[in-house]
């Protein structure tokens, strides 16, 4: 029987008093409110005066402040009863280059008054670094090999603060999100510029995982979980990014990319992409299905891209 004190289930009227923070009302920020509008009071952190409409129309309160001006923030404490944080690092340079300055202000924001009884935390799955195409669980320790994924390691340490001062905080990993109704969310761009994919000997698995299976993760996060736990938000699928990108291809009735070695990849593509191509692991999601209780209605690409 569900939580009486979840949204996913029975709904007393005391738990309209829940108000939900959400910090980077994105994509995935925004098909997480759609799930929780009518069943809590939704506040949205935004840096851009003209996003305010947008997010009305949504059903969420806006708060028009900076995560990059520290002093903006002080109002969202006490704010809240449970906060979804979804926004990207900023890039860093020079001797902060490791650091999330943004998290680290939303953290100390928040402790300033009553703390929330809940946050949930969207990471990247490249904390890990290059696993050489291992099964992965929530156990293995993070080895970071880009600043991006640097600075997705000191926000976790940064949220795990407010873990010990009582707060049940969640950290999700997040692989490749992907949706067809999602900007850049398919392969389809990249397969009409007819970009190369590794050959099969050299080629990294990837990990995915469907825009609205990933908002139910989060919106599962904030209410289920033990404290200060990790889980994975990726699918089940097991499959190596060439072979990904052929799906696609052939899904869209479109020509699969060429295939070429890891040396004439080095050559041919943008460091951005090659950044992917150096990473290959497999993610066990267990703890998602098991301790969430997520159902993914996309549970392989197959299907995601399919729909």
């Amino acid at each position: 029987m569900p939580s009486i004190n979840s949204p996913l289930g029975a709904r007393p009227s005391r738990f309209r008093r829940e108000r939900v923070l959400v910090v980077g009302c994105g994509d995935v920020g925004l098909r997480a409110v759609r799930a929780l509008r009518g069943r809590v009071q939704l506040i949205g952190l935004t840096s851009s005066p003209g996003r305010v409409a947008l997010l009305r129309e949504a059903g969420i309160t806006p708060i028009v402040a900076d995560l990059d001006a520290p002093a903006t923030l002080r109002r969202l404490s006490g704010l809240s009863t449970r906060v979804l944080h979804l926004a990207p690092p900023a890039r860093a340079e020079g001797a902060q280059w490791r650091r999330d300055a943004r998290t680290t202000a939303l953290v100390r924001a928040l402790r300033l008054r009553s703390l929330p009884a809940a946050m949930v935390y969207g990471s990247t799955s490249g904390v890990y670094g290059d696993c050489g195409g291992a099964r992965v669980n929530e156990t293995r320790t993070v080895k970071p090999d880009t600043p991006r994924a640097h600075r997705r390691v000191d926000a976790e340490r940064s949220v795990r603060w407010l873990g010990r001062a009582g707060v049940a905080v969640r950290i999700l990993r997040i692989p490749g999100i992907y949706a067809p109704d999602r900007e850049g969310g398919t392969p389809r761009e990249r397969l009409q510029k007819g970009t190369p994919v590794l050959r099969a000997e050299d080629d990294v698995y990837t990990n995915h995982i469907h825009a609205d299976d990933l908002a139910r993760a989060c919106v599962a996060a904030l209410w289920r979980g033990g404290s200060q736990r990790v889980f994975h938000a990726s699918d089940d699928s097991e499959i190596k990014m060439g072979d990904y990108i052929d799906l696609a291809a052939d899904l869209y009735g479109m020509p699969r990319p060429p295939r070429i070695a890891r040396e004439q990849a080095q050559t041919q593509l943008p460091p951005s992409l090659l950044s992917f191509m150096g990473e290959s692991r497999r993610m066990d999601n267990t703890r998602l299905k098991r301790e969430l209780r997520v159902r993914l209605r996309h549970p392989t690409v197959a299907t995601g891209l399919a729909s």
